[in-house]
């Protein structure tokens, strides 16, 4: 850090905002946590093994154990000794007989027929054989012991730890085994290991799914949700009605030489000719596979992605691990069914466990539960007690997501860190207010414990809770750096800040005068049972700003994100993307456009920036071509694009920078020494205009670029935009990696601000206050507002009351997470929704607007 000095400085737990990378399908609860990496090292040295064909308890016996137990089972009867060598499997096994007669063996047992062993001996390859070693014939007695263990000494090595023992009256067979063995069938496991309940190693993993829990599948509904369409009517998704093109030029001639028509429903074509249609046939290869291509393309998604769809595994029934892993238990529980318990379930189960355990069991669990137990016991202090291990990460919200990370590092009373300094970015996020009163909780014990924790925040609750306030401004970016004011909350709010103004209700956002008519038009969606969603219906007024309400977990992005987005898209932009399940959709004719404002990256290089990606860099290029030196020169506007080889850098090839390899640390990235970090090359650079170069413009704060540009309105208002969503601090070069998540999705938010819109199009934002101070909101606030006034219909997925209060329509859900969501508590005005007993939102909600009003 540039610092000149920093005195009293603590071990320091850095917890970021960033949210883990949920986009790998192997991510986890139980992985993230390390609760299952726990539960499998229990399971792999106190679990007993069943049998998976009848369900017997397996057995592992010594040499000791087997010559005990024929002594006593067959007792002066004649046994023969078998080693097996090959079961169930095909081929000739010419070598494998001729190796044993080498070895001066006589006999083998094949397919349970004794027969003798002789040169050039072979079997049907292409029947399936089972072969056994004879090893001895022999009378079961005490003064023969001697005989009998070299016997089982020698079938235990040829059959490789197992061995039959075939009783010459009765011909019955019996198994034995150094390994986990079924005695009546002779199935066997080896020995279990950690990895044994792996789904991420081949010991572990289910074989078809190869630990994913899922397999792909042809995925016709994604590309056909209604058969009775035509072709021409729309019926294959990406295509959208008849256009006249080469696709649907080729489908018609194919359908034509098979006697269809274009006008024909889908449902009335045979299904193998559907089938046909979309990915071919050994007859007309050419067919199939152009045509998937085509649409992947026009629908923006790899040809894998359009034809295939995943399901929950045959196999392994989603569980990811193979037949045997799953018939390793304890307690009666195997560890797929553990992972599938809710939290709260999982901690009283291990609570009650011990009274279950035997003596040796508890042993070599004591350590292990108890550990498993506090890590339980900080996810249900966290709020999480919903979840389930197996849970992908995928599934989960950002604020789930963030608290779970929180969960791993924070420790209890238990077992707990004392002395070391916690840094905390934004940790309410994606928080409902009463899940944020947990949060609270958990952040003084560990202040109770003697430690230090330090959070950067822009929460009134966590503000006031604090033992001491720093403020920092008093503006974005270069207007900032100093510290305005600090001390305890009663000592801070009587500092002159906007901070402590907020904090005061000296300054607020104030409640609208009037709530927002609509325009008489609804979406409505019936029967939605994704997830947890409890098969709601739900009706959205247009032509308003609609806020989806509830506690963490209750089905917000359930319902909005992964339900009615998709429906959207796929009437109006053609998407295959899949909704989760609804029964169906109506009003949707009134809607022309939908925009998804979310904070995922504008761009994962240091290629995209805001400039970039909001199209003002286009202009901007544009309007250096027009200067007297590049028309002198002849310079186009690529010339002035760093991604376009001429006018960048030709040693970082206009990325700025210049990456050095390192051998076992992560790779460096230094400015480059040719250009120093500017992206172009010399004789692009001395193109100015008032004084500036290209590279000098991309280093302007939004705020300053507004300025330079003052006198180009068509430069002006695409800037303008970005400094109206409070980003007048951020560079127009800045790298897309660089920015937050709320500052992406604001980025966004400016680019569809500069667009024009119809007053017939929805807005879908996901949590937009995300990292910003009361006074930022307001300035958002306005910018929603203007979309929802020009007739445009809003939707916000929010926690933060600023935003819910000045909703004209609130739909919240709960009341709980989880199983105990997904129901509509609660929907109408805020004034309707704050009337509400049952719903936590109403709660906090009554709070807020009563002290508004009775101020």
């Amino acid at each position: 850090p540039d610092v000149d000095a920093i005195h009293g400085l603590q071990s320091v737990i850095g917890i970021a905002q960033e949210t883990t990378n949920s986009q790998n399908m192997r991510s986890t609860i139980g992985t993230l946590t390390d609760i299952y990496s726990f539960l499998r090292l229990f399971f792999a040295r106190a679990s007993d093994a069943y049998s998976y064909v009848n369900g017997h308890k397996m057995v592992q016996q010594s040499v000791d154990q087997i010559e005990s137990q024929l002594l006593d089972q067959f007792a002066s009867q004649t046994i023969i000794i078998l080693a097996p060598l090959v079961q169930g499997r095909k081929g000739h096994y010419r070598e494998l007989f001729a190796q044993l007669y080498k070895k001066n063996f006589s006999q083998v047992r094949i397919n349970g027929v004794i027969t003798p062993i002789v040169p050039q001996m072979y079997l049907d390859r292409y029947k399936i054989h089972n072969i056994e070693l004879v090893i001895e014939k022999i009378e079961v007695s005490h003064n023969r012991r001697k005989y009998l263990k070299e016997a089982l000494d020698q079938a235990l090595y040829h059959g490789k730890g197992k061995l039959l023992v075939q009783a010459v009256r009765s011909g019955q067979v019996h198994y034995y085994s150094r390994f986990l063995m079924d005695p009546t069938t002779g199935i066997s496991y080896a020995s279990p290991s950690p990895n044994t309940f792996s789904f991420n190693s081949q010991y572990g993993a289910c074989e078809q799914c190869k630990g994913f829990g899922q397999v792909s599948m042809r995925n016709i509904h994604a590309l056909i949700p209604d058969k009775n369409l035509s072709v021409k009517e729309g019926a294959i998704i990406p295509l959208g009605p008849y256009k006249k093109t080469k696709v649907f030029a080729t489908i018609e001639s194919f359908l034509t030489m098979r006697g269809y028509s274009m006008d024909a429903p889908l449902s009335t074509l045979p299904e193998e000719l559907i089938e046909e249609i979309l990915y071919g046939s050994d007859a007309n290869k050419e067919m199939g596979p152009n045509i998937v291509e085509k649409l992947a393309k026009l629908a923006g998604k790899s040809t894998k992605e359009i034809v295939e769809q995943y399901q929950t595994c045959p196999s392994c029934d989603g569980t990811r691990l193979q037949k045997q892993s799953l018939h390793f238990k304890i307690y009666d529980k195997n560890i797929a069914e553990l992972s599938r318990m809710n939290l709260e379930d999982l901690y009283n189960w291990f609570k009650l466990l011990p009274k279950h355990l035997t003596d040796r069991q508890k042993k070599i669990g004591r350590e292990i539960i108890k550990e498993i137990k506090r890590k339980l016991s900080i996810l249900l202090e966290m709020g999480l007690h919903y979840l389930n291990l197996d849970r992908s990460l995928q599934t989960l919200s950002g604020g789930e997501i963030r608290r779970i990370r929180l969960a791993t590092q924070i420790g209890t009373q238990e077992n707990h860190l004392v002395g070391v300094m916690y840094i905390l970015d934004e940790p309410s996020i994606g928080l409902h207010q009463r899940d944020n009163e947990k949060l609270l909780k958990a952040l003084k014990q560990l202040r109770d414990l003697g430690n230090t924790v330090l959070v950067i925040e822009h929460d009134r609750e966590t503000m006031l809770a604090s033992d001491y306030i720093i403020e920092v401004g008093p503006g974005p970016g270069e207007h900032g750096g100093k510290i305005i004011a600090f001390g305890a909350p009663k000592d801070f709010l009587k500092k002159s800040s906007v901070t402590a103004d907020y904090l005061l209700n000296k300054k607020e956002i104030a409640l609208p005068t009037q709530r927002r008519k609509g325009n008489k038009h609804s979406i409505q969606l019936v029967g939605c049972t994704g997830h947890n969603l409890q098969k709601i219906s739900v009706n959205l007024p247009l032509g308003k700003l609609i806020v989806i309400t509830g506690v963490s977990g209750s089905g917000k992005s359930t319902l909005v994100n992964q339900t009615l987005l998709p429906i959207l898209k796929r009437k109006i932009n053609y998407s295959v993307v899949q909704p989760l399940p609804y029964e169906k959709v109506s009003g949707t004719e009134h809607i022309d456009k939908v925009i998804e404002i979310d904070q995922a990256p504008i761009g994962r290089t240091s290629r995209s920036n805001p400039a970039t990606y909001t199209g003002i860099f286009t202009l901007i290029r544009n309007f250096f071509v027009q200067l007297p030196q590049s028309k002198i020169r002849g310079y186009k506007p690529g010339r002035f694009s760093f991604n376009v080889k001429g006018g960048s850098c030709h040693q970082c090839k206009g990325a700025g920078v210049q990456t050095i390899e390192m051998d076992f640390l992560p790779s460096m990235h230094v400015s480059c020494e040719t250009c120093r970090g500017r992206r172009y090359n010399r004789e692009t650079l001395e193109v100015h205009y008032k004084g500036k170069s290209i590279a000098d413009i991309l280093e302007m704060t939004v705020d300053k670029a507004l300025s330079f540009f003052e006198h180009h309105p068509q430069i002006a208002r695409k800037i303008e935009t970005l400094a109206d969503v409070g980003l007048a601090y951020i560079t127009l070069g800045q790298l897309a990696t660089t920015l937050s998540g709320g500052e992406a999705q604001r980025v966004k938010l400016a680019t569809e601000l500069s667009k024009k819109s119809t007053g017939k199009t929805l807005y879908i934002l996901d949590e937009p206050t995300t990292g910003l101070h009361f006074q930022d909101i307001a300035k958002l606030l306005d910018i929603i507002n203007k979309l929802a006034d020009k007739g445009n219909t809003v939707i916000i997925i929010e926690h933060n009351l600023d935003v819910i209060k000045i909703a004209d329509h609130i739909i919240d859900l709960g009341p709980e997470a989880g199983e105990g969501g997904g129901h509509i508590v609660a929907e109408g005005t805020p004034e309707e929704v704050a009337h509400v007993a049952g719903s936590y939102t109403g709660h906090f909600l009554a709070k807020e607007i009563g002290i508004m009003l009775n101020k």
